[in-house]
């Protein structure tokens, strides 16, 4: 038996079988059971559920989650973010980018294999595929076949189903920045035009092709995360293996009959594993940058060494030290140290979310230097944008912050409405007959007048001449 080790990365794009190559359409997958399918049904469920659901849910009133670009607002649920909450973005961003090294450390591409809306697209394509065309073997022979009316009828269900769920994906993704039902409405009314029609339109093709007839291109030759995923293994990073060690020699042999004695591994040799890849690739020929970790290889093999009355693992979730009969060290310094900032960055979003201040204040200066008024004073002009953050009508209070000197004029005490912003010109006025300083800073000061902790502070300049 082999003592090689082919844990090794091999290149998607060297020379291969014709099945691998861009935009090919014949990689057929064979149907199989197992544990990780089931689980990974779960996960795809879950996200379904989660991005076809959430978009028609209501919350006191309108969309519950709606990113409305016309008015700049941001609705997740009971909360309302603007764009000066964009920084509580950036860090959402951080903390996924860190949650997927810090997996990737750990189990290597499960995100691709269980989550990522490519990989579930592609395989809910592939189930109507297998609804309209039959099994694996019926596919092959279908797609060999010359064409007829039985060909055309089975090749028109599976096109008619991808652009079904192509257009319900285009519509949804849609309907989380326009409001869904009046977009749905007018969509099947076929009274949709303008931008919002571009964009169903554009999102259903690119759902279409991507899961349709990219599908595995996608992961090999689009998507960079297959490309820096080497650098992100270690020699502890589990990742779909087979073991060669046990595996090796392969060949065929009887149920029941002991492989020692043929000099046989425990592999027989059978391509199931391939058969039920959605990249096309061997597992057996060592890690590949074309494996999403989707673990049907592993279900499929489990299966016939079920069969065959062997122990499950010949092919499964094994990090190289285990390859090399040795153990594999789960606490390490790269995983923890994704880990440690991970942590640290959901804490302080979640800090940054309890101390969002719940009213906002925006200060902009008339362009005009200054002027005086009906009393001789001089005057500043001013433009604030004040804005509701809460999910309720707020009554507030605005003044000058340490300002002797100066007087507010305008309106001072003004209701906002939930999730809205109101637009307040006001002016300030110089009291003393001579300034101090050409231009000096003063402090605005909005605050709730039923919660007083609930304020926002904004700074801007006050103009005067010198001489008069």
């Amino acid at each position: 038996m082999s003592d090689r080790i082919p844990y090794r990365v091999i290149d998607v794009d060297a020379p291969a079988s014709p099945r691998k190559r861009l935009g090919d359409s014949g990689i057929h997958t064979r149907s199989f059971t197992g544990l990780y399918r089931n689980l990974r049904i779960g996960f795809a469920g879950a996200l379904f559920v989660l991005f076809f659901g959430t978009a028609w849910l209501d919350w006191n009133g309108r969309q519950a989650v709606l990113w409305d670009l016309a008015e700049s607002k941001f609705h997740i649920f009971g909360a309302t973010f603007w764009p000066q909450d964009f920084i509580l973005l950036s860090a959402l961003l951080i903390i996924c980018a860190f949650g997927l090294f810090a997996i990737t450390v750990f189990a290597g591409r499960v995100w691709c294999g269980y989550s990522c809306p490519q990989s579930v697209w592609t395989w809910l394509f592939m189930w109507c595929e297998k609804v309209s065309e039959g099994d694996r073997n019926q596919r092959i022979k279908l797609a060999a076949a010359p064409w007829n009316l039985e060909k055309l009828a089975r090749r028109t269900l599976k096109h008619s189903l991808w652009l079904a769920i192509g257009v319900l994906t285009g519509l949804t993704f849609v309907g989380y920045f326009t409001p869904i039902r009046p977009l749905a409405e007018a969509l099947f009314t076929l009274q949709l035009g303008g931008v919002a029609l571009f964009w169903v339109v554009f999102f259903t093709a690119a759902t279409y092709l991507n899961a349709g007839w990219l599908r595995e291109a996608v992961c090999m030759h689009m998507c960079p995360y297959a490309r820096f995923q080497s650098v992100m293994f270690d020699k502890d990073t589990l990742a779909v293996a087979y073991d060669p060690r046990r595996g090796e020699a392969r060949g065929p042999r009887k149920k029941g009959s002991d492989p020692r004695a043929q000099n046989l591994g425990d592999c027989i040799d059978c391509t199931l594993c391939v058969q039920v890849c959605p990249t096309g690739i061997d597992i057996r020929d060592g890690l590949q940058m074309a494996c999403i970790g989707c673990a049907a290889c592993i279900d499929a093999c489990d299966n016939v060494m079920d069969k065959m009355g062997y122990a499950r693992g010949l092919i499964g979730y094994k990090s190289e030290h285990t390859l090399q009969g040795g153990k594999t060290h789960w606490l390490r310094p790269r995983l923890l140290g994704y880990a440690s900032v991970l942590v640290l960055m959901i804490g302080a979003l979640v800090v940054a979310l309890d101390l969002r201040p719940m009213v906002s204040l925006d200060v902009i200066k008339d362009r005009g230097l200054f002027r005086e008024n009906a009393q001789g004073q001089i005057e500043n002009i001013y433009l604030l944008k004040v804005i509701n953050k809460t999910q309720s009508p707020q009554r507030y209070e605005l003044r000058l912050v340490d300002a002797e000197g100066f007087a507010l004029n305008g309106k001072t005490a003004f209701v906002i409405p939930a999730g809205e912003m109101s637009e307040l010109p006001v002016s300030v006025a110089l009291l003393a007959d001579r300034p101090t300083n050409s231009a000096q800073q003063i402090t605005f000061e909005v605050r709730d007048s039923d919660e007083p902790t609930i304020y926002s502070r904004a700074d801007s300049r006050f103009v005067a001449p010198l001489n008069r």
